[in-house]
């Protein structure tokens, strides 16, 4: 079980629990109670069966008699649910020797009496009348004291519904009282939950702000069971910090060793006019190029696998345009920062960034006659740069090629075709885009996506 919301399932396997528990104490209680009320039913029967044994009597030669008992009103009431029935035994048992009242003109059916009735006890029967309800029942066999007088049975039974409203009662009120117990139950489990997991929430926020570049590290005091993790993933990020620095310095190293070489050639063959002094400078005119679009390339993938970067945008870019502005002032161009343009912050670095927009400006400042419009807008987790020239343009199907390597669209202007391309491997090795369109400036406009950083809030 990878998948899914961990919250969601702890609060369904709580619930679950809760529920089960709850069911169960419901049949509990019901059943207690269920048990409760029929041994007070039965304690009643007992004492009216103890009152009948005291008011029964016996008259020679076949005479029974109830005199007065405890007066209870049900007796006397037809078909109220609670009766009694005196039985005698014998070689000649007769049923129904005497009755309640509440009897009216029923006899309750019993069982034969098993032998070894307990004389002093009682036995609880299951009966039901002539309707078919279901009827409760003590028993008793006596035997007077009076010469010659049979043994008798006595019997007092009362309806069960007497247990049924009561017990029916108690369930509803129990299934109200433990839905509320419920209810609360599951609020408190899913505050519990809430706030349990709440720092998991934290460390979301404080990974979101290592990786927009708001903090180095993950920051802040974290429960024991997820100190070890933290402390884990400070260590990872320490460890790519210093891989990142330690490529960085590789790449300087790099560049100097090769640059060094390069410019001592350039050196030997600037003062030399002939054939093989112009090859020595052109191709290390090249090589320099070549040196500087791979390390380009690779100090951007280091970037792209470090954490913590968040270069703002709008300082580099008025300095490239006042850069732009100094090389292009024989032809008086105008760069110019939109006013909508909104300050943002670039998820790489800030050589990078340079690398980019320079390449973007210097080739519009090539085309236009008079101005250059740059605008960054942040759309999402991306970025959106526009550089707009009213120069004339280039037709749509020309647009796509002048991305590839080495290709120069028109030789008239100096230059050795890399420098869209390493817009384009930058851009992509960050994770964005570059395109050309039609601009509204009536030139070109190209369009740079790059990711955004240090916008997350924490």
């Amino acid at each position: 079980m990878t998948g899914g919301s961990l919250r969601l399932r702890l609060l369904a396997g709580t619930l679950t629990w809760v529920a089960l528990a709850i069911a169960l104490a419901a049949w509990g209680l019901r059943g207690l109670f269920q048990e409760h009320i029929t041994q007070q039913l039965q304690a009643q029967l007992v004492m009216q069966l103890n009152h009948l044994s005291a008011a029964v009597d016996w008259a020679p030669p076949d005479q029974v008699s109830v005199g007065s008992m405890v007066a209870d009103a049900r007796l006397d009431q037809p078909l109220s649910g609670l009766y009694w029935q005196v039985d005698e035994l014998g070689a000649a048992p007769r049923t129904a020797l005497a009755r309640s009242r509440s009897l009216w003109d029923q006899v309750l059916q019993l069982p034969p009496a098993p032998t070894g009735y307990p004389a002093q006890g009682y036995r609880v029967l299951a009966l039901r009348d002539a309707q078919g309800h279901a009827l409760l029942a003590v028993a008793r066999v006596v035997e007077l004291p009076d010469e010659g007088a049979p043994h008798l049975r006595l019997v007092v039974a009362a309806d069960t519904a007497l247990i049924a409203e009561p017990l029916q009662r108690f369930t509803r009120l129990l299934w109200s009282t433990l839905g509320l117990l419920a209810a609360g139950l599951a609020v408190a489990v899913a505050l519990q939950l809430h706030y349990a997991l709440q720092p998991l929430t934290v460390l979301r926020r404080r990974l979101a702000a290592v990786r927009s570049g708001k903090a180095m590290q993950l920051e802040g005091r974290f429960p024991q069971e997820l100190q070890p993790l933290v402390g884990e993933f400070n260590h990872v990020l320490a460890e790519n910090a210093a891989m990142v620095v330690q490529a960085r310095a590789q790449a300087g190293n790099l560049a100097h060793a090769v640059h060094t070489p390069l410019a001592v050639l350039a050196n030997a063959a600037a003062g030399e006019d002939g054939a093989l002094a112009q090859l020595v400078r052109e191709q290390v005119g090249s090589a320099r190029r070549q040196v500087d679009y791979y390390l380009a390339r690779a100090r951007a993938a280091a970037a792209v696998r470090a954490t913590g970067l968040a270069t703002p945008v709008l300082g580099p870019l008025a300095a490239l345009l006042r850069t732009m502005e100094r090389l292009h002032t024989a032809r008086g161009l105008d760069f110019e920062l939109a006013r909508q343009a909104e300050d943002v912050a670039f998820r790489g670095e800030e050589q990078d960034l340079y690398e980019l927009l320079g390449n973007l400006l210097d080739n519009a400042g090539k085309w236009a006659r008079s101005r250059v419009l740059v605008d960054v807008q942040r759309e999402g987790a991306l970025l959106c740069f526009t550089v707009d020239d009213d120069g004339p343009g280039i037709p749509e199907a020309e647009r796509a090629r002048m991305f590839e390597r080495g290709v120069q669209l028109d030789q008239r202007h100096p230059g050795s075709g890399l420098g869209l391309d390493i817009v384009r491997t930058l851009a992509e090795t960050y994770g964005g885009s570059v395109e050309a369109l039609e601009s509204p400036l009536g030139g070109l406009r190209m369009r740079l996506y790059l990711p955004a950083g240090g916008q997350e809030r924490v």
